[in-house]
């Protein structure tokens, strides 16, 4: 998909879905992620057609559902350990690998810097976009917008009580974006939670995802790979990037 936000000139983004890639069943099609049981070889043929696609070099890290931020540079390495990333460098796009974790990409209104973060409920509620704003901040982006990427829907979403805690602990106002559910559980709403961070930070406008079916990775698998669905599945991937 292409994503619909309003970029400055300069600035592109993109969304792969499952369909066009080279993948057997059941990581069938385009399945990006190399730590999932795929065939090396047809994980190494999607990346080289989603970077065809995107006419940059995308950087796959190794996401560990952590707050870590990494600047890419053009020899920035595939593997680098981080959950989100920027970069000021033209050609290198900022890529996040989801199945059923929220990408969020960003970029300054000048277009001079850009980013994305993984935002599983992990790395949201430990400050994973707290972290990659103050280091974009700090390289000298002016005011930020961003794009959410397709994730598990408030709909699907089932956590327990100690992860309700601690989105409620800094933010008790969150409460409503956690509806009671079966034995204890709630159903989260992980864009509206993204959504939150994000105006407590200061970015005003915050595209995509609204938490509808149509973005719900597990509830449509002709589209989006899902763990929560399948257990045994595919990574899709958001990127952003300077052309």
């Amino acid at each position: 998909m292409t994503p619909e936000w309003p970029l400055p000139a300069g600035v592109r983004s993109c969304c792969s879905e499952r369909a066009g890639g080279v993948s057997a069943p059941p990581w069938d099609t385009l399945n990006l992620g190399d730590h999932v049981g795929d065939d090396p070889l047809a994980v190494a043929e999607n990346r080289r057609r989603f970077a065809m696609q995107l006419g940059a070099r995308p950087v796959f890290l190794k996401q560990v559902h952590g707050r870590g931020v990494v600047r890419l540079d053009t020899d920035t390495a595939d593997g680098t350990e981080a959950d989100a990333c920027w970069t000021t460098q033209r050609g290198v796009a900022c890529t996040m690998m989801v199945a059923d974790c929220l990408p969020v990409l960003l970029t300054d209104r000048n277009g001079d810097v850009v980013g994305a973060a993984h935002c599983g409920w992990r790395g949201l509620a430990g400050g994973v976009l707290e972290a990659l704003h103050a280091q974009m901040r700090g390289a000298g982006a002016g005011e930020l917008l961003a794009w959410l990427g397709p994730c598990i829907g408030p709909g699907a979403f089932e956590v327990g009580a100690e992860v309700r805690d601690a989105f409620l602990a800094p933010d008790p106002e969150a409460g409503p974006l956690f509806r009671p559910h079966a034995q204890g559980k709630f159903l989260a709403d992980l864009p509206g939670l993204a959504r939150r961070r994000l105006a407590a930070l200061g970015v005003p406008a915050v595209h995509g995802n609204d938490g509808s079916a149509a973005w719900c990775t597990v509830g449509n698998p002709s589209r989006f790979f899902s763990h929560r669905r399948d257990r045994v599945s595919g990574r899709f991937a958001a990127a952003v990037w300077r052309a």
